[in-house]
């Protein structure tokens, strides 16, 4: 899978992405990450990229023509390529969105940078996504952050390709704790369903405490959860529990 990354910082993307997982599947061409500099398509002795804002107001504003030259010829290497923007005005990135860009050849992240950006950029863009309602100082670390998101969902690159299911939000719950050795930590114990053995005990005490943790830490998400019907009254069991004080 390709990402391009359309910057005014190509060099904040050597690191993050030359280790650990993401790393190896660099190495093994399951991912390709580049970062463009827009200054590569920006205009005239001094390659500006930016610009004072018509109607006046404080910072600087991203040039139109760098940005739409840059997406036009990375465009022309990958059609089929879905060109995202980092903005703050951006709909929330949530892991239902790494699952289906995970599906796509090509994704080109453009990185907003100052004030922000010419309006008439929009015009060439498939999607808008924001981390939340706060403002970063560039669209990079977002970029970072999605980027790492979705190549995680790509076939491959995880060691195991089941590793991705139970994770926080794949389906809309938050994940289950997570133990391993020793047993016993300075008296806090393992639970003993997951030293049992019994799969079936061990994979109804993981839903449960999925329920139990997104009832309590996120209780917005399980209005879109896709809960069974034991997963049902196992939740009327909890708010009961909750409702009784007992949570």
């Amino acid at each position: 899978m390709f990402f391009d990354v359309l910057t005014l910082f190509p060099g904040m993307f050597d690191s993050p992405f030359a280790d650990s997982i993401l790393g190896k599947a660099v190495e093994r061409g399951l991912v390709n990450i580049t970062a463009h500099h827009l200054r590569d398509w920006a205009e005239g002795k001094h390659k500006i990229t930016d610009d004072v804002p018509y109607g006046g107001g404080d910072g600087m504003v991203l040039k139109p023509e760098p940005v739409v030259s840059a997406l036009r010829d990375l465009k022309a290497k990958r059609p089929q390529a879905r060109v995202l923007l980092m903005t703050p005005q951006g709909k929330p990135f949530r892991q239902q969105h790494a699952q289906m860009l995970a599906g796509e050849e090509s994704l080109i992240f453009v990185c907003g940078r100052y004030e922000g950006f010419d309006e008439r950029i929009r015009s060439m863009v498939d999607s808008e996504y924001s981390l939340g309602d706060f403002v970063l100082t560039g669209g990079e670390l977002a970029a970072m952050a999605m980027i790492d998101a979705v190549a995680r969902l790509v076939p491959g690159v995880l060691g195991n390709r089941d590793s991705a299911l139970g994770d926080s939000y794949s389906d809309g719950l938050l994940e289950y704790p997570q133990y391993t050795r020793p047993a016993d930590f300075e008296g806090m114990k393992v639970p003993e369903v997951l030293l049992s053995g019994n799969h079936a005990a061990i994979a109804k005490w993981r839903r449960r405490q999925q329920l139990l943790r997104t009832l309590i830490r996120r209780p917005e998400l399980l209005d879109d959860a896709c809960l069974s019907e034991e997963d049902r009254r196992t939740l009327d069991d909890l708010l009961q529990d909750q409702a009784d004080g007992h949570l």
